[in-house]
């Protein structure tokens, strides 16, 4: 089987989704469900294909990130082999997520594969927006049936200063390629920070009304060596209340399979939403597990403990039975909550954001 990361001298054109399928193993392979300790049904799976972006957003990374090195990261098959495990025990929705998924060679390939696993209801991507304007329409045609869209300001300058690198000016361009592409219910994911976007909150509401966008405010959590959270958090029951003296909210009993905690404007499609990982822990319906572009299966997002898959994948690479039962077995380790709140200075979990995925 060809193996592209493990092979550095191939050179890999982002459009050459011609490669050709990869054969299934263990078809017969007992079906899930895979649940954990509390009894919560795992679902939902996120999984990074890469650690690289080609932004550097200030509350993701560090200015001088150290990326890893190709052969200590997964391989697209490597990824498509987790993708298929976990749906046959039972995961209906998975997430492609980074670093920024559409900086990965050959990123549509993947993306193309999984949209043929039988039992993958949602096949969802997490992106920039960067790359959009390229790969709106081809990500539709590989069976991508929604995007999230990271988008913290509509203020050009901000955009810069707290991406580095980025330009709002593509970002925009992308998401109206995926409006035109068909897709719908597209949602902007906002980290809300008290001092640099907090008075833009209304005024991103009235951009998705307009695009026809759902939107999510997310709390910022402490992952990495980021110091001062503490000083810009917002929390969403302050950003609610805010948006209440502009807009009819009406809550909903919607859900996206994920975290948010939406509400409705009447007259319009457009859901907002709430990911509250400090104010309102969600764990006790947590069904998601993380996997990072380096092959660890991360139970909770709050907490340091892994698995690592990626030596099973090369140990057995025809036999899928080891990667299955390391995946069972790390339900044991899934804690019953993570707890942000008192983390905010001293954070105890040291990777960032980039390294286990949007």
């Amino acid at each position: 089987m060809h193996n592209e990361t493990l092979d550095p001298r191939l050179k890999i054109k982002h459009r050459s989704a011609s490669r050709p399928p990869l054969p299934s193993l263990n078809r017969n392979l007992p079906a899930g469900p895979l649940v954990d300790q509390y009894g919560r049904q795992i679902s939902y799976v996120r999984l990074s294909i890469t650690d690289r972006c080609d932004f550097r957003c200030t509350y993701c990374m560090s200015k001088a990130m150290t990326f890893l090195p190709r052969d200590q990261i997964m391989s697209l098959e490597e990824c498509l082999r987790v993708a298929r495990v976990f749906v046959g025990l039972g995961v209906s929705k998975l997430r492609i997520t980074g670093g920024e998924p559409m900086v990965r060679p050959n990123a549509l390939w993947l993306l193309e594969q999984i949209g043929q696993l039988q039992g993958l209801r949602e096949r969802v991507l997490t992106t920039n927006g960067s790359q959009l304007k390229h790969y709106a329409a081809a990500l539709r045609n590989a069976g991508v049936n929604r995007l999230n869209i990271s988008l913290d300001t509509l203020d050009a300058g901000r955009f810069r200063t707290i991406t580095r690198t980025g330009s709002l000016d593509k970002v925009l361009q992308g998401i109206r390629a995926a409006a035109a592409a068909g897709f719908v219910h597209t949602k902007l994911n906002v980290v809300m920070m008290k001092g640099f976007n907090d008075d833009e909150f209304e005024d991103l509401v009235r951009f998705a009304l307009n695009e026809q966008l759902d939107i999510s405010f997310i709390e910022a959590m402490p992952l990495g060596a980021i110091s001062g959270r503490s000083g810009t958090h917002v929390s969403s029951q302050a950003t609610l209340a805010r948006l209440q003296r502009h807009f009819e909210l009406i809550p909903s009993t919607e859900s996206s399979g994920g975290p948010a905690r939406y509400w409705r404007i009447p007259g319009h499609q457009t859901r907002v939403g709430f990911i509250s990982p400090l104010s309102h822990n969600f764990c006790d319906t947590c069904n998601r597990v993380r996997i990072t572009a380096k092959g660890e299966l991360h139970p909770c997002l709050g907490h340091n403990a892994a698995t690592a898959l990626l030596p099973l994948l090369r140990q057995h690479p025809d036999d899928d039975e080891a990667v299955r039962q390391a995946i069972m077995d790390s339900m044991s380790s899934k804690p019953r909550a993570h707890d942000f709140k008192h983390q905010m200075d001293t954070p105890q979990v040291m990777r960032f954001m980039s390294m286990t995925g949007g």
